[in-house]
């Protein structure tokens, strides 16, 4: 179907069909909140069409502020470019706040010639900024537009490539010569020296000076643009398609941005496994790329200074980075596309992709990228005067706490402790006491964190009990002085190890031990901490190198210990209130653990709303929103009248939706499955029971929720024992979910077939069971349309333990911290209450999933009746749920409403 120009408030919004009217209403309550700079939380149930209100509601904004931006520049640079001019048409005039009154002079005493003098140069120095912005936005445009149009540039562009490849073919079998036959003898030590280092011409590759000099152009000045994040890459993904099919599909520049696991070409880092890994040697890479590694041979002071070549990544190079970040810019591409394009150009991705994004206007990418600090720094994210947008928000407050919130194993101080005392008993000698002292301080702080377990750190933790047994929260300050370590600088500490890449090198020192040939005086202790990792990590072997290198294939290589207790360091010098230590102590002390628990997420939210020009907080399910307004927003410094709600219905019609709140069971047994009483075998039977019935007169797919995979099982037990399931199975096959997530595909697909052939074949079996667990593999993400959900059940409500040492805390650091209303619940009781009803709505909202779909929901328990909980379902259910105090009216409404929906679909 041709593109719509829809009008909605006065804005024209391009729209690939007719847009529903409540996709309008959303379009133009965005378009306002991101003119307006606000904060605005939408929430628009799945099958409403969601991904296409943000694309063509915030990019029509974002034509129409460009369109403003350039008329704007135009007025100023021809005003500046008037002779005649007085200069009062130049520039906006400025703030009240700043005007002063004509004649008298500036609060500092200054005389109006020198306040005229300033205001003039200011105005010539916006009006040559200006005049150098669109000058570079039209070699842009040109640049792109000739990409986009000239095919034989993209022809040289790619027997540049083949040449390269041509080029690295001929070196590969050069080696391969070398390396047949008889071979090179085995070299005596030190004799390395002599062996030329692999020759790599300036004229081929570009002088490193030159690299340099050529990545100030991959620069560019940063447009406003907007970020798109949400969960998983492929929700992201799913969204560029849906960029691509949209009216701005052609005419956006969309640069999609991910991790260098995700991204990266070079095999040979790629099988390195680990994330961490992979980052360290990419960053070793690219210092290498653009520094010579001198090293003077202090034992014979007479000979020259000898430079030590290093190996560089073929994949950074100026010109094919320049290539690929403009072909990045004309044509959009998502993760997949975005790593054959970089295999066939022979560019990295990674960078490629991060160059592009100065000049881009849709920048997509996961959550960890833009909510960490650091994250942000290293991909090059400037969030001033930007517009975020968050998809799939409704757990936004407990991803940033999981972001910041890490743990570190006795085991791990154990292994970072030995390794780091081993690294310095052989390279300490040459080590500068600034060096020496810093990692004493290490050592010395990884020797307090096993101390405090109740642990020694000289002997093995694998074998090492602990006297005490149990959980043990303490706040930042009574952990430092419970530790001792209350005099050490972490901050000075924490930039140390990020400066002098300890870790890394610590990495290094204990991957390639096997095959250094050390002194024999060394060699016993050596060998010692060698078992000792052995005992610890059995990836870590005392093979000699070829082995060693053999077995990455088998195994992703582990990172060192020291480098996930950089990170608890890091989480240590965090503000007092915002966060805790929880002392795990669990029999042996490798099983025990340090964690740092976030309290208060708002502090790393701060600084994105803040800085942005506006943020949207977007999800299917957002209710209930009270925690984001309270914890999130409010906290972080934004005022109330900044934050805008918009919550739209459902497309379908109301007739296609029965949500029923059941309160007792066919032999009246009153629902309400709290820890004490959910376990009792008349509860598991009534709940047995009234699924039986259901099953009898809904066609197609049931699924099934339960709180907890615990409970599921038990009750799965239960109706074994007792032929409830038997019974159950006259009517639906029963299918579990798994708790292996690569079960989950499988499962499905054997799921969906057995509906499609029961409504083929006819008989006694009508559909299938699917017995899930809230918060689990099928809770989130997962698409029960038509058949494979005619009904959706939830047993009981999923409230979280409120054993749980973290949760507590979490509710005590509300209570203090939020102010509570008059008649309102403590903040702590609604935290729980909130969590356990997300976890309901977004459950419930696997069913529904376009405008012809129809299901029932059944909530299983009489707490589901009360007004507070009612409040907190989505608007298009809550506004249909009926309450039902006994079974049989319940039935008779689920009866009727399947028969009536069965016979006219």
């Amino acid at each position: 179907m041709a593109d719509k120009t829809e009008e909605a408030g006065g804005i024209h919004f391009p729209f690939p069909f007719t847009p529903y009217a409540i996709q309008k209403d959303f379009m133009a309550a965005l378009y306002q909140v991101l003119e307006a700079g606000k904060i605005g939380i939408f929430e628009s149930p799945t099958g409403t069409g969601k991904s296409l209100s943000l694309i063509c509601g915030a990019l029509s904004w974002l034509r129409d502020f460009e369109q403003k931006k350039r008329e704007e520049e135009e007025r100023l640079l021809e005003a500046g470019a008037d002779p005649l001019n007085d200069g009062k048409d130049q520039v906006p005039c400025p703030p009240p706040s700043c005007r002063e009154s004509p004649g008298s002079p500036r609060a500092t005493g200054e005389p109006d010639w020198v306040t005229q003098f300033v205001q003039k140069k200011e105005e010539r120095d916006l009006v040559d900024r200006l005049k150098e912005e669109q000058v570079r936005r039209k070699k842009r445009e040109e640049r792109l537009q000739q990409i986009r149009h000239n095919a034989p540039l993209k022809f040289a562009a790619k027997r540049m490539r083949q040449e390269d490849e041509e080029t690295e073919r001929l070196l590969r079998l050069s080696r391969e010569m070398l390396a047949a036959g008889t071979g090179p003898e085995q070299l005596a030590w030190g004799e390395e020296e002599l062996v030329l280092a692999e020759y790599e011409s300036d004229k081929e590759k570009g002088s490193t000076s030159g690299v340099d000099a050529d990545e100030d152009d991959l620069e560019e000045e940063h447009v406003t643009k907007i970020y798109y994040c949400s969960r998983t890459h492929s929700q992201l993904a799913q969204f560029v398609h849906e960029v691509q099919k949209s009216p701005f599909g052609k005419d956006t520049r969309l640069v999609s941005l991910g991790s260098r696991q995700n991204l990266c070409v070079n095999e040979d880092v790629r099988k390195l496994g680990s994330v961490q890994l992979i980052n360290d040697r990419c960053v070793e890479l690219q210092r290498s790329k653009h520094e010579k590694k001198s090293v003077v041979e202090e034992e014979k002071p007479g000979r020259r200074r000898r430079l030590e070549a290093r190996a560089t990544c073929p994949f950074y190079s100026h010109k094919q980075l320049q290539l690929l970040r403009d072909e990045v810019l004309v044509e959009m591409k998502d993760i997949e596309q975005l790593v054959a394009l970089g295999k066939e150009a022979r560019a990295c991705p990674y960078y490629g992709s991060r160059f592009a994004i100065p000049a881009a206007q849709l920048v997509v990418l996961p959550y960890q990228m833009l909510l960490h600090a650091a994250a942000r720094q290293a991909a090059g994210i400037r969030l001033q005067g930007q517009v975020v947008v968050i998809d799939e928000a409704h757990n936004l407050i407990d991803t940033i706490t999981g972001i910041h919130s890490v743990e570190v194993s006795g085991s791990q101080l154990c292994q970072a402790h030995s390794q780091l005392l081993q690294y310095t008993e052989r390279y300490g000698k040459r080590l500068k006491a600034k060096n020496l002292m810093y990692i004493k301080q290490i050592l010395y702080l990884l020797e307090k964190f096993v101390t405090v377990l109740g642990g020694n750190i000289k002997q093995n933790p694998n074998t090492q009990s602990l006297s005490q047994a149990g959980t043990e929260l303490k706040t930042i300050s009574d952990f430092l002085f419970q530790s001792q370590i209350d005099n050490i600088n972490l901050f000075k500490v924490q930039r140390y190890c990020e400066k002098s890449m300890v870790s890394r090198k610590l990495l290094g020192f204990t991957e390639r031990y096997g095959a250094v040939l050390a002194p024999s005086r060394e060699q016993p202790k050596l060998s010692g901490f060698q078992h000792f990792l052995q005992s610890l990590q059995p990836g870590v072997t005392a093979a000699p190198a070829a082995p060693a290198e053999e077995g990455e294939d088998r195994a992703p290589r582990p990172t060192s210990p020291l480098m996930h207790i950089e990170g608890f360091l890091a989480a240590l010098t965090t503000a007092n209130q915002d966060g805790r230590v929880i002392l795990s102590r669990q029999g042996s002390l490798s099983q025990s653990s340090l964690k740092f628990l976030l309290l208060n997420p708002a502090v790393h939210f701060a600084q994105v709303v803040k800085e942005c020009r506006a943020v949207v907080l977007a999800g299917g399910t957002m209710q209930p929103v009270s925690d984001l307004r309270e914890q999130l927003l409010a906290c972080a410094g934004v005022q109330a009248e900044r934050v805008v709600e918009f919550s739209c219905g459902h497309v379908i019609p109301a007739d296609n939706i029965l949500p029923l709140v059941i309160c007792s069971g066919p032999s009246n047994q009153q629902l309400e499955f709290t820890y004490q009483k959910r376990e009792l075998p008349q509860m598991m039977d009534e709940t047995g029971r009234i699924l039986c019935n259901l099953c009898s007169v809904v066609p197609g797919g049931v699924v099934c929720f339960f709180p907890s995979y615990e409970y599921q099982r038990q009750v799965h037990a239960h109706w074994d024992k007792s032929g409830l399931l038997a019974r159950l199975a006259v009517r639906k096959k029963i299918f579990q979910e798994p708790k292996r997530v690569n079960q989950v595909e499988q499962v499905l697909l054997e799921y969906s077939r057995c509906i499609k052939h029961c409504g083929q074949a006819g008989g006694t079996v009508t559909g299938a069971l699917m017995l899930s667990v809230v918060g689990g593999k099928m809770s989130e993400g997962i698409n029960f349309s038509d058949n494979l959900g005619r009904c959706v059940v939830m047993v009981g409500m999923p409230f979280p333990s409120v054993r749980s040492a973290e949760l507590q805390e979490k509710m005590a650091y509300l209570d203090q911290t939020l102010p509570r209303a008059p008649g309102q619940v403590p903040p702590g009781k609604a935290l729980v209450e909130n969590l356990c009803m997300k976890a309901v709505n977004q459950s419930i909202g696997r069913a529904i999933r376009h405008q012809k779909d129809f299901a029932s929901i059944v909530l299983l328990d009489q707490r589901y009746a009360r007004p507070p909980i009612l409040a907190k379902l989505p608007a298009w259910i809550r506004d249909r749920v009926q309450v039902k105090a006994t079974f049989g009216p319940a039935f008779a409404a689920l009866r009727k409403f399947h028969r009536e929906k069965s016979g006219s679909s």
